[in-house]
């Protein structure tokens, strides 16, 4: 009932304003601004990328793809927005550049730039290991498909390193969840968090404390057969280490001698 008392009022305004608009229509076609070069917009975007100020230069190359949309500009700008969006911090924004480049251009010359700028912002979100490591789970997916597709790029060779320092960190994130389950006497829980690093990240440096760690919960536990079984792996793997020597010392303590597993 409301709505139809005032729609005939709304009716009328709106024609008085679209009339009011085609008088004017002359005078705003001549004060409406011309699209600007294509070039110049680039070059703009390129001296504020160069001073540093990314917000401006992922303005301007956003202009080269909104005033130019057809023009050979406009692809390159769509990746260097991206990488004006990462140079400012502003992951999000770049991975939504980087997934439309990725979906618009998939034969471009820069595709291979594109997955793996993409990877590097996840890789930057990556977080304390006291924190979420969903970011570090989503870098190792993407680096990881950066080698699939891409494989004798340097892209790819990059991407294995940075592979490499994403598993160690994960495996310290698993570390310290099992430290904090030891501090709490929570020892089934804990063993499960150092198998994990021992199985899953067997390569990474936080390997020796691990197993230290392991021979520590089961002979918290009292399953001594467990513990010396992981202190002999220890061992063969690490005889000169000090997590080691802990976890021999600490077996000894209880009357349990070990020794190294032997070479096969």
């Amino acid at each position: 009932m409301r709505m139809s008392y005032l729609l005939p009022k709304f009716a009328l305004l709106f024609a008085l304003l679209a009339v009011l608009s085609a008088c004017a229509g002359d005078k705003d076609k001549d004060t409406t601004a011309p699209d600007e070069p294509v070039d110049s917009l680039y070059t703009k975007g390129t001296d504020a990328m160069n001073s540093g100020d990314y917000k401006e230069a992922a303005k301007q190359f956003s202009e080269v793809d909104r005033q130019h949309p057809y023009s050979q500009w406009a692809t390159r700008a769509e990746i260097m927005e991206a990488y004006a969006h990462y140079e400012n911090l502003e992951y999000d924004e770049a991975i939504k550049s980087l997934d439309q480049f990725i979906e618009l251009h998939p034969g471009n010359t820069d595709i291979g730039y594109a997955f793996y700028l993409r990877a590097l912002c996840n890789y930057e979100r990556i977080s304390d290991v006291r924190r979420d490591q969903t970011a570090a789970h989503e870098a190792l997916k993407s680096l990881n498909e950066v080698i699939t597709r891409f494989p004798d790029s340097d892209y790819a060779k990059d991407a294995v390193l940075k592979i490499t320092l994403i598993n160690d960190h994960l495996a310290g994130a698993e570390m310290e969840i099992g430290r904090y389950y030891v501090k709490q006497h929570l020892y089934i829980a804990a063993i499960g968090r150092f198998h994990t690093v021992v199985d899953k990240y067997q390569t990474t440096s936080h390997v020796p404390e691990a197993l230290e760690r392991l021979v520590e919960c089961y002979a918290a536990l009292g399953i001594f057969d467990e513990a010396k079984k992981d202190a002999a792996v220890l061992g063969y793997n690490f005889p000169g280490s000090d997590w080691y020597q802990d976890a021999y010392n600490l077996l000894k303590d209880r009357g349990i001698t070990v020794e190294p597993a032997k070479k096969k």
